[in-house]
């Protein structure tokens, strides 16, 4: 018998015997139909494809095109009005002075007794009174008014000097002696005496203040090894050059310092 494997006998043949209910057999059985639509589906998308340019191009154009060929004219807009600047506040001028008891002043001129049409006030009328043009009768119920007081002349501010002591750990111009450090010790070395004890040695911990103008106060022996070595060490800061004081926001400032002072008596 001969097998052509275009057709479906062949798809029997290999299932014979087995569970024909299983998916593979369905869908090997209609591979066929299955194949001939999506040719036949395929061939209708590509031919929509190829002719879509040639049917855009049969249809006619509508008013909206028509419409967008005309110029576009430009309408220059009036400027916004600018809004009124706001007036800056001034406070409200100040009630007119309650008005007190005026008497008219009548200047003096010799004349005739009948000439005289108006008698000059009297020196009890005039008293505790104001001179005008006119005699006006006062307001003894007005509320007084008082001129505002100024502020007086401005007097510059006092800056307060500091006086805090700084850490050498968080500054930012730590203080120095001038050369540097080498050179202070090489100070010491000079100046200190050591006592004449045999075979001492050790180190003296000291602290001190560097103050702005670079001089050293509050000196204090944290530990020393006897002998009077922690006094000593106290005597030869005294006598120290000025150093180059720390600086912080610019400006000269007090500074702690601690500084270890290695002893060692000759043998």
């Amino acid at each position: 018998m001969k097998l052509d494997i275009l057709k479906n006998h062949w798809i029997d043949i290999v299932f014979e015997g087995k569970n024909k209910n299983y998916g593979a057999y369905i869908l090997r059985r209609e591979n066929r139909k299955t194949t001939v639509k999506a040719l036949i589906i395929g061939s209708i998308i590509f031919t929509l494809a190829l002719s879509a340019p040639l049917i855009l191009s049969m249809i006619p154009e509508g008013e909206d095109d028509v419409v967008l060929d005309q110029k576009i004219v430009a309408i220059k807009l009036p400027p916004k009005p600018k809004k009124e600047e706001i007036k800056k506040f001034t406070p409200p001028p100040p009630p007119p002075p309650p008005k007190v008891d005026q008497v008219k002043f009548v200047k003096p001129v010799v004349a005739k007794a009948e000439e005289v049409t108006e008698e000059p006030p009297k020196i009890v009328e005039i008293k505790e009174k104001k001179l005008g043009a006119s005699t006006i009768k006062g307001d003894p119920d007005a509320v007084l008014s008082v001129a505002p007081v100024g502020n007086g002349p401005k007097t510059s501010q006092v800056v307060e000097e500091d006086t805090q002591i700084y850490n050498t750990a968080g500054i930012e111009v730590k203080p120095e002696f001038p050369g540097g450090i080498e050179k202070f010790y090489k100070f010491v070395g000079n100046n200190y005496r050591a006592p004449e004890e045999e075979g001492l040695k050790g180190k003296v911990y000291v602290t001190f203040v560097v103050e702005k103008d670079g001089s050293l106060t509050d000196i204090k022996v944290l530990r020393d090894i006897g002998f009077g070595t922690g006094k000593e060490a106290i005597r030869v800061l005294n006598k120290s050059p000025r150093w180059n004081p720390g600086v912080q926001n610019g400006k000269p400032v007090r500074v702690l310092y601690s500084l270890p002072i290695t002893i060692q008596s000759a043998e």
